[in-house]
């Protein structure tokens, strides 16, 4: 990039059912939790931006970015934005705000990512969710987000030729990593180690279908949570971090899975994105030490090996078996267990994995750390696939 922009500070909140909680206790913990981490001063922030997907539906509350002048009185009169991109909300104001430092308008920007979930039973939450499908075609003719993604499951099968039973071997290994990684997140939504073994003997009452082939134990969870990070152009300030955001890239593709114009066994815009930010970062694949991605359900993530140029596509089983994906291999894929175990609030979700790589690269994981980590990487998509987007995140001397 032009102008290097870095990450100063980072916090991110409990994520569960937070039933002491509110949106704007979350977005509050967030903002004075990473400023605090910066070491600066909230006058020293030049603006805000907000990752939420539907505090409207959840809490009744659009228009929350200007809460934050409720929180940091000394923040009146300065710029605050929403963004909204689905699932990849919270990565939407990190680039945003990136552009904004970039174009010179501000020094130094608190993004903050917020969700508060469990507000709703499962048939309203259900609707909330399915409005980031194309609503006439999709989420209007009772396609769920499970029913979604289960098509990528079931083209993927029928494009490479596997069994439901081959595939769910290695879903299962996918939600066991999951679960063994949030176990040593003191943060995460799930913190019980299951073994694949025993996630596939489980009886269907225990693991029921929710979108053939998906499983209950193939998708991520309804949670509560936010998270903050400070990015800074770093003038005037006696900076502790040597950690800058060295590439990224928003791939936007069709709005909709189910009239077949996108293909139903790959992640391609997720692939575009990645390509644009590692050609805008100079690094290669190989270079990546670690990645928190967007294993909304498992099959996203198998998807997302391909996607990230890990495995070739059909093959992406490979990299687990092989055990590059994880803790001690090529590329380590979240260590803090991911949407699937960590929690999924969905506008906190983006955010969260700038803040969990940043805290990586500075030998400060929340959760497992990666020996010796110089470059990361998050991948976080919206809606089923129309969004992705990407951050090459890195230690610099």
């Amino acid at each position: 990039m032009e102008k290097p922009v870095q990450i100063i500070g980072a916090y991110n909140t409990k994520f569960g059912k937070l039933e002491e909680q509110t949106l704007y206790s979350l977005y509050a913990e967030a903002a004075i939790g990473a400023i605090d981490d910066a070491g600066i001063e909230a006058k020293d922030i030049d603006g805000i931006f907000v990752g939420n997907y539907s505090g409207g539906a959840f809490n009744n509350q659009e228009h929350i970015a200007p809460f934050g002048v409720n929180i940091l009185p000394e923040l009146r009169h300065k710029p605050m934005y929403r963004t909204e991109n689905a699932c990849a909300s919270g990565s939407s104001a990190v680039h945003m705000a990136i552009m904004a430092i970039q174009s010179g308008m501000m020094d130094n920007a608190l993004v903050i990512g917020v969700e508060k979930m469990n507000t709703l039973n499962t048939k309203d939450t259900t609707r909330a969710l399915s409005m980031a499908s194309y609503w006439p075609i999709e989420g209007n003719e009772q396609y769920t987000f499970p029913g979604l993604f289960a098509e990528y499951a079931k083209g993927w099968m029928a494009k490479f030729g596997y069994s439901e039973a081959q595939l769910r071997n290695w879903l299962a290994q996918i939600s066991a990593k999951a679960y063994t990684y949030a176990a040593n997140n003191p943060l995460a939504h799930i913190q019980k180690v299951r073994t694949a073994e025993e996630i596939l003997a489980l009886p269907d009452e225990k693991n029921p279908m929710i979108a053939y082939p998906l499983r209950l134990h193939d998708c991520s969870l309804i949670s509560d949570g936010a998270a903050g990070i400070v990015i800074s152009r770093g003038y005037g300030l006696n900076l502790k971090s040597n950690v800058e955001i060295a590439g990224f890239y928003n791939a936007s593709d069709y709005l909709d899975l189910a009239n077949g114009k996108r293909p139903n066994f790959l992640l391609e815009g997720a692939a575009f994105a990645v390509e644009k930010s590692l050609k805008m970062a100079g690094v290669k694949i190989k270079d990546i030490q670690v990645a928190e991605v967007h294993d909304c359900f498992t099959i996203t993530e198998l998807l997302i090996y391909s996607a990230m140029g890990l495995a070739k596509s059909g093959r992406e089983f490979e990299v687990l078996e092989s055990g590059d994906v994880l803790l001690g291999g090529k590329c380590v894929i979240n260590p803090s267990g991911g949407l699937k175990a960590k929690g999924h609030p969905v506008g906190a979700t983006g955010v969260s994995m700038h803040a969990l790589i940043y805290k990586q690269l500075l030998g400060e994981a929340i959760g497992k750390q990666v020996k010796n980590a110089e470059t990361g990487m998050t991948l976080n998509i919206g809606g089923s696939g129309a969004s992705n987007m990407i951050s090459v995140i890195r230690r610099i001397a």
